[in-house]
């Protein structure tokens, strides 16, 4: 099935994000809305083709947007609070899908788009939640795959391959990202109060060789919600399942959106 696509700005408080709409012929308007979250130092088009399979594969209309400091959207306030993912959650994603008139959502994050995801499942009604990588606190392992980030931003040109997705956002949005995790005071991050709160169907994955988390945090979501909650660990995948293990993960996503798609409609 061939999608519409629509690129326009949505102003949101002071920040103007980029929003895509992956919008199906169809007449039939009875059905949930996906909403694709990125990573943190993620963009629309930093998820390649996966949103379109999704799409195709669904038959359900997608809507992704850019954070502020992402992509085409305006740049990043500074400095950055150390809730940002809280802030992001209950201020901006709230407020944009308000003004988009999207109720009950699917939500589909990956890693920060994860966390956001489960932060507002927890706040909103939301149809079903579905988590690649995401993270809840701050383990040792993440502060170490940011560390060689960080000491391999000039001798890999980070900051050149950054540059081609925020142009010249590019390097205040890396340090907001690095600053943010390895700030001291960022250790005592924690949001797993918010997990109870979620009452829709979740499917959480995550690779076996995510560099930056281990699989301890992705049985600690589970374990801390009470909603119907499916547990997938990838094998030969590391942190990003859309790209590394994509054929794998959109059809999970499709087996599972149809089947709970199903249930929410009897």
């Amino acid at each position: 099935m061939k999608q519409e696509r629509i690129d326009r700005f949505v102003t949101i408080l002071d920040k103007k994000l980029r929003v895509r709409h992956l919008k199906q012929k169809r007449t039939n308007n009875d059905t949930p809305t996906i909403v694709f979250l990125h990573e943190g130092l993620g963009c629309i088009d930093l998820w390649k083709d996966f949103p379109n399979l999704v799409a195709e594969a669904t038959g359900l209309d997608i809507i992704m947007y850019e954070r502020q400091g992402h992509g085409e959207s305006d740049p990043l306030n500074s400095p950055r609070p150390l809730n940002y993912l809280e802030v992001e959650a209950e201020v901006y994603l709230s407020q944009l899908l308000q003004q988009l008139k999207i109720d009950r959502p699917i939500l589909i994050g990956h890693s920060d788009g994860a966390t956001i995801a489960l932060i507002y499942a927890a706040l909103y009604p939301v149809s079903m939640v579905i988590t690649a990588a995401a993270h809840v606190l701050v383990e040792e392992i993440t502060i170490k795959g940011i560390q060689e980030a960080v000491s391999n931003y000039d001798k890999n040109n980070i900051r050149a391959k950054l540059e081609r997705y925020h142009g010249n956002k590019a390097n205040d949005l890396f340090w907001a990202w690095a600053n943010t995790w390895l700030n001291p005071e960022f250790k005592s991050w924690n949001v797993t109060h918010y997990l109870p709160k979620i009452n829709c169907p979740a499917l959480l994955v995550q690779g076996k060789e995510d560099e930056y988390a281990t699989l301890k945090q992705l049985h600690l979501i589970a374990d801390y919600l009470e909603a119907p909650t499916e547990v997938w660990e990838i094998d030969n995948c590391a942190h990003a399942p859309h790209i590394q293990a994509k054929q794998r993960f959109l059809e999970k996503l499709k087996c599972f959106i149809k089947e709970h798609i199903l249930v929410l409609k009897n």
